[in-house]
């Protein structure tokens, strides 16, 4: 994929004493497989994602919302309301085990974003066009035959994107990625974020000593991927359903949204923050 660009605008952490670890949480929305078995690009298919975002959320207090999310979950598995709902039963595997936005009946959502406003929490995200990553992969194919995409870079790139302001001013970093599949790439994202820590620093003239611990865990085994999921999943209706009402319930808790493809104004992208606020008109 090609270089990342840098913006003018620059994202702070929050202000927290120097001896506690900041606590970031990390998962994706969308598809960053390009082709089907037979070549075939997947994303000019109705239906497929036509974004890919990787969020992030630093949760002020992580054991905090753990207990408020395990809580919540005990008592609406309690409340007879939700006893005929299929993906409140055990055996589904949803609910019960986790909250996950795109499984969980719309009452639940309500009751789990009401909890995630009543927390210190900052959301950031990345975007990417998937159809302006094909043509970027169909010329990088054309120029170089040996080039061979994986959605792996994608994800990589946007991780690099997401971190490059956010691992320097602040002595430890507590990172946990959502795991998808029985692929663990904890190694692999911990050198990309030292390298992006290291970069930024020496760009900067800054000392690179700050700790970064990364995991990686399942969602239904974590409440801040659980959280994050929830804040992605409002930003996935935004772009691809054209439904904001989610995100503008959740407003006051983003920080930052980069749209690093829409070009219109920057070449580094289209940037949403407290100030300009994402709305479907503003995507158009």
């Amino acid at each position: 994929m090609k270089k990342e660009q840098h913006s003018d605008i620059e994202t702070t952490p929050r202000t927290a004493k120097s001896c506690q670890p900041l606590h970031y949480f990390v998962d994706e929305s969308g598809d960053g497989v390009l082709f089907d078995r037979r070549g075939r690009p997947l994303v000019l298919a109705e239906g497929w994602p036509q974004y890919f975002m990787v969020g992030l959320l630093d949760v002020a207090d992580p054991e905090a919302l753990q207990q408020d999310m395990d809580d919540l979950r005990r008592r609406l598995l309690a409340d007879p309301y939700f006893s005929g709902v299929p993906s409140m039963k055990p055996e589904a595997g949803k609910t019960a085990l986790a909250f996950h936005a795109k499984d969980d009946v719309s009452e639940v959502r309500r009751e789990v974003y009401s909890l995630l406003l009543r927390h210190d929490l900052r959301f950031t995200a990345v975007v990417k066009r998937m159809r302006v990553v094909l043509n970027y992969v169909t010329s990088r194919n054309q120029s170089d035959p040996t080039y061979r995409y994986h959605p792996d870079e994608l994800y990589d790139l946007t991780v690099r994107r997401l971190f490059q302001q956010r691992l320097h001013a602040h002595d430890a970093y507590d990172i946990w990625f959502a795991r998808r599949n029985k692929s663990d790439r904890t190694r692999i994202l911990a050198d990309t974020l030292i390298s992006v820590r290291d970069r930024f620093c020496e760009k900067n003239k800054l000392p690179a000593q700050s700790r970064i611990d990364v995991r990686s865990a399942y969602l239904a085994d974590n409440s801040g991927l659980q959280a994050v999921d929830y804040f992605l999943w409002a930003l996935q209706r935004a772009y691809e359903r054209g439904e904001d009402r989610f995100v503008r319930l959740v407003w006051e808790k983003i920080a930052l949204v980069q749209d690093v493809d829409d070009t219109r104004e920057k070449p580094y992208g289209r940037y949403y923050t407290e100030k300009r606020p994402l709305t479907v008109e503003a995507l158009k």
